[in-house]
């Protein structure tokens, strides 16, 4: 049953103090132990004043020596997967771009990890792209795919998942323990070099290698430019994110059809037209429909969400966010990484310009299934100086952390981190990236991806994804205060 513009008024009025409780919980910052603004023009990150409370966070990042990935005292990386110089199991390189990361528990005590490559285009076009190892390739002609890597003590294995698959950009893990891997393309066979359609997402099972030969796209989640993706494990519905622009990209639910139970493989049974396909559409407490979530500029704002849905998911024509009309769907810029916790799914814009109705650099939203309100949890304000290094922008893949609060890698301009936040809206440094990949006069730091946790949490993964390298940062882990 929807939730009618109607209902979601009427629930307000009455229970409005609650609401704006339950929206207000989570407000982080831009600045490192800052208190979050409540609007977005007093949001804009730099050296704000330090209202930290002693205890949050880890301390200052200390420069390395080897110019990788500055930790505070006490925390040391190590270098699992670099693309060009460690190499697979069959003897290539290991590939570039890595992107989307989850971690499983493997045989013996190990940890497995799928990693996405964001290759996009022909294979031509990169040094290092996914190997076409053979039963495992969905088109020849595509860069990309996934990587599974093998944790030991004392012993790193890589082998690929899945091959020829376009722009990997992020995904989700399961319930079951697999790997979903999400293209962020629209390309058609036949453009940009492709023989077979793009824009699909892929089960890969990072303990089963047979289970992922001869690759199918899950054509039930629809054909659009994927992000990410998490499953409810009550509902088994999938919730999934675009990155589109002209127009903004929309959020996606998907409901399994009547008597279909998740499981591994099971997606790949599905037929191509197997359940409903559907995209949000909010409106404020006054019933008001809200066009783009940029629209929110404090935080605590508090939306009812119904769902709508999408005519053609295999977009054969028309891009699955084009084929709605004004007023039929509610859009956001660069719709991101996504994590489930909570009981929810917090889901990130990364950024909104001027194809935006209000600009900032980063929200973080958290989707509420049983109440169908999506809440606005984090605001970052733009960022004047993004050379500078103490604020951060453009938050993209996101995780829940184990020591409470969220994990989350920046991908905005200037100076990268991952950084943490607390569950009453302190945000603290983790890493920083400082391998240059510009020129001393104009220097350059790739986006940080993939952020996720080890199963037992002693471990946080992470990845550089120019050139391509996946990290494991140890060190005195605390549970951090509110």
């Amino acid at each position: 049953m929807s939730l009618t513009r109607r209902d979601f008024a009427r629930t307000s009025a009455i229970t409005g103090a609650g609401i704006a409780l339950a929206g207000s919980a989570g407000v982080l910052a831009t600045a490192p132990n800052a208190l979050a603004s409540t609007e977005t023009a007093d949001a804009a990150p730099g050296h704000a004043e330090d209202h930290g409370r002693p205890g949050v966070g880890y301390g200052p990042l200390e420069p390395d020596p080897k110019g990788i990935l500055a930790l505070p005292a006490g925390f040391t990386y190590e270098i699992i997967t670099y693309s060009g110089k460690t190499r697979l199991e069959s003897g290539e390189f290991t590939p570039s771009n890595h992107d989307g990361t989850s971690t499983f528990e493997g045989p013996r005590g190990t940890t497995l990890l799928v990693n996405n490559h964001e290759l996009a285009g022909p294979r031509a076009n990169w040094t290092y792209p996914v190997p076409l190892t053979e039963g495992l390739v969905y088109d020849p002609a595509a860069a990309g795919g996934c990587t599974v890597v093998e944790v030991r003590r004392d012993h790193v294995a890589e082998w690929v998942g899945i091959a020829g698959t376009a722009t990997n950009c992020a995904g989700g893990n399961t319930p079951w323990g697999t790997w979903l891997t999400c293209e962020e393309t629209e390309d058609k066979a036949g453009q940009n070099g492709m023989t077979k359609d793009h824009g699909y997402v892929f089960e890969v099972d990072p303990a089963d290698r047979r289970a992922n030969r001869a690759p199918k796209p899950v054509k039930a989640l629809g054909r659009f430019a994927h992000e990410a993706v998490v499953v409810d494990p009550k509902s088994g519905h999938l919730y999934l994110t675009e990155d589109a622009a002209g127009p903004n990209g929309l959020f996606y639910r998907w409901t399994p059809p009547a008597g279909f139970r998740h499981g591994r493989g099971r997606l790949r049974t599905l037929a191509d037209d197997a359940g409903v396909l559907q995209a949000f559409k909010c409106f404020d407490s006054g019933g008001r429909f809200v066009d783009d979530l940029s629209r929110a500029t404090r935080t605590g704002t508090v939306y009812g969400v119904d769902w709508v849905d999408v005519p053609d998911r295999d977009a054969r024509q028309v891009s699955t966010r084009k084929q709605f009309g004004a007023g039929e769907v509610t859009r956001a810029r660069k719709l991101e990484g996504m994590w489930w916790g909570d009981g929810g799914v917090y889901v990130v814009s990364s950024f909104a310009r001027a194809e935006s109705p209000v600009q900032h650099d980063g929200q973080v939203w958290f989707y509420d299934p049983r109440r169908r309100t999506l809440t606005l949890k984090v605001l970052f304000g733009v960022n004047p100086d993004p050379a500078a290094d103490g604020a951060f922008d453009g938050p993209d893949n996101i995780t829940v952390s184990p020591y409470g609060g969220l994990v989350i890698a920046e991908d905005g301009e200037g100076v990268q981190h991952l950084f943490g936040a607390t569950d009453s809206g302190r945000t603290y440094p983790i890493a920083r990236n400082e391998l240059n990949i510009g020129t001393e006069e104009k220097p350059e730091y790739s986006e940080f991806t993939g952020v996720t946790f080890s199963p037992d949490g002693r471990t946080l993964y992470a990845n550089i994804q120019t050139p391509g390298i996946m990290v494991a940062i140890t060190g005195p882990w605390k549970r951090q205060k509110k």
